[in-house]
């Protein structure tokens, strides 16, 4: 690249809103650069709970516009990407001491009825006496409602948009920093930093896009020199994950005495996910972690419903996440708004646009909505194009992952059924293009434990910009569950001789 390129678009931030409009911006034909200064998806995009969903306790702060959006949304992602995201069904004890049943039905049925819903089955009544998602309940839970929403990969959701944006030709830099951002002669001359040897390159652009989640303040403040900057209020969420629960498919939302609620998910085959908290976080995002209230309340939240208590020993791994919500003077961090806010910045001069705020359910929302802001400051018209686009990995039915793992397993029949459905599960068609000529599994290369070989990690080195065995092992897969420290000391060494090569 050289000093005198000129893009249209630079987008700050590689987590999902920064990836999203990427994606959608140079498949309208803009020319784009997207700096991240960690690995993609390495902040809050990859610390959710997991879900693509409308939302159901948001109806309790009358977010009817963010709900409809949101269950408008689950069908067209998953859809779009039925490798990574999937129907999951939501199981609901009522609790005679919270929320009455009929409340919960009124809600449901909003639940099922504002928004568009064709592929995911509708809400009904369970009897947790007979049924066998009522057996790891108490028995004192007879009665719950079921429902559909959907899970994701979130990490890989972020990846993926990446990809696609690089494949149409934009310019995706990982472990990038910009350091600093001015405008001259109506466009902005940009100063990014290589993180791994501190190289500094100036490039220009006609707009930026803000799109630093928690860093968005900071970015304002130190990057384009701003002050008295607040505009996002920092929630903490935080998950536990602990031996599997219960051997049916479903989750559980589970109503708690203090308003909130807690999801346990079914997680990675053998464990249970479960989360999450909401609670003010005042610090750098980069150093959240669990804290011991919250892993106390967590345990007792599900231990309230759960016929075997959830204890602090049972506990394999635990993670936490700074969400940005906008700041809208909510008393409780539960309280405040997941809308996002897109707020073009009022200087003169080439334009800045920052995103406050935003979910993962509702990314692609955001992007065609920044578009339109895009689109109204360097006057180009463009359509939509996202809504039937599928991500990489994703072109086949909704309906029609077995199938494409039957596929995977007739073509390479020495991989074990379980290695072949996680390889679907995380590259959906996109697995052929990983396994390429393997015709045996010592062709598969070193194998680093529990089914990750050196073939799946020089292919995420190649095409997913992985450099650090962490961008492998929990955001491109979750094989750090499983993987032991020499197993992981394995993975680095060989990754550094790769980078090296």
């Amino acid at each position: 690249m050289t000093q005198d390129k000129l893009y249209d678009v630079f987008v700050i931030g590689g987590g999902i809103n920064g990836c999203g409009i990427a994606r959608d911006a140079v498949g309208r034909g803009y020319s784009v650069c997207l700096a991240e200064m960690n690995d993609l998806a390495s902040g809050t995009s990859s610390w959710s709970s997991k879900l693509i969903h409308g939302g159901f306790r948001y109806l309790e702060y009358y977010e009817f516009r963010l709900v409809r959006e949101a269950l408008s949304e689950r069908e067209v992602l998953l859809s779009n990407a039925p490798h990574i995201i999937w129907p999951l069904r939501f199981v609901l004890p009522h609790h005679k001491d919270m929320r009455p049943a009929w409340l919960l039905r009124l809600g449901l049925f909003l639940y099922d009825h504002i928004g568009t819903r064709k592929l995911l089955e509708g809400t009904k009544t369970v009897d947790l006496r007979r049924s066998p998602v009522g057996k790891p309940l108490k028995p004192l839970f007879a009665k719950g409602f079921e429902y559909s929403d959907c899970w994701v990969n979130d990490a890989r959701l972020v990846v993926l948009n990446a990809v696609d944006a690089a494949e149409r030709g934009a310019d995706v830099r990982t472990r990038t920093e910009v350091v600093k951002a001015e405008r001259t002669d109506g466009v902005w001359n940009i100063t990014m930093a290589d993180r791994s040897n501190g190289a500094e390159e100036t490039v220009k652009a006609r707009l930026i896009v803000n799109a630093g989640g928690p860093w968005v303040d900071k970015i304002l403040s130190g990057v384009l020199g701003r002050s008295d900057v607040h505009n996002v209020r920092l929630v903490q969420g935080s998950h536990i994950v602990v031996p599997k629960l219960h051997d049916h498919d479903r989750a559980y939302i589970f109503q708690n005495g203090d308003g909130r609620i807690i999801f346990a998910l079914p997680y990675e085959q053998d464990y249970t996910l479960i989360g999450t908290t909401d609670q003010d976080y005042d610090g750098d995002p980069k150093n959240v972690a669990i804290t011991d209230g919250e892993i106390d309340y967590l345990c007792a939240a599900a231990s309230e419903y759960f016929e075997k208590p959830v204890e602090r020993a049972s506990i394999v791994w635990t993670y936490s996440g700074v969400r940005p919500l906008f700041d809208d003077g909510a008393s409780a961090a539960q309280e405040a708004t997941r809308e996002y806010v897109l707020r073009p910045d009022p200087s003169d001069g080439a334009p800045l646009i920052n995103i406050f705020g935003g979910k993962i359910t509702t990314y692609r929302k955001l992007a065609e909505s920044m578009l339109e802001l895009i689109e109204a400051r360097l006057g180009r018209k463009s359509a939509p194009w996202t809504h039937r686009a599928a991500l990489p990995g994703g072109d086949f039915p909704a309906d029609g992952f077995d199938d494409q793992v039957a596929a995977v397993k007739a073509d390479y029949p020495f991989l074990a059924p379980q290695q072949a459905w996680r390889y679907v599960r995380q590259y959906g068609t996109r697995t052929r293009l990983l396994l390429g000529d393997a015709r045996a599994i010592s062709d598969m290369g070193q194998d680093f434990g529990y089914g990750l070989y050196a073939r799946e990690v020089d292919y995420l080195m190649a095409q997913e910009w992985a450099m650090e065995a962490e961008d492998v092992i929990w955001r491109r897969s979750k094989r750090g569950l499983r993987l032991e420290k020499d197993q992981v000391a394995a993975l680095t060494t060989y990754m550094a001789a790769n980078r090296a090569a």
